[in-house]
């Protein structure tokens, strides 16, 4: 009778050691959802930060060109990159 007795309590800590592990799973899950929905927002506020950094070193550079030439020049190589991120993309 006393092995039946242990085997019930074994088991009754067993089901409480199941129940406290989901509970702590469906926190954790939603721990990594909210961490990966922030992930997404801040990957998205650098993107948007990189691109103005950009545009603003690309008038930068257009406004300290010295001549029209090599204003030129620059407009050809940005538009030159912008193809080949185009072809990147499509692939």
């Amino acid at each position: 009778m006393q092995v039946l007795d242990d085997l019930s309590q074994n088991l009754r800590v067993l089901l409480e050691r199941y129940t406290a592990l989901e509970q702590e799973n469906a926190q954790l899950r939603e721990s990594v959802e909210k961490q990966r929905q922030e992930l997404i927002r801040t990957h998205s506020e650098l993107q948007e930060i990189q691109q103005k950094n950009r545009r603003l070193a690309t008038a930068n550079a257009l406004s300290a060109a010295e001549s029209k030439e090599e204003a030129l020049k620059r407009v050809n190589a940005l538009i030159a990159q912008v193809d080949r991120a185009i072809a990147a993309l499509k692939r």
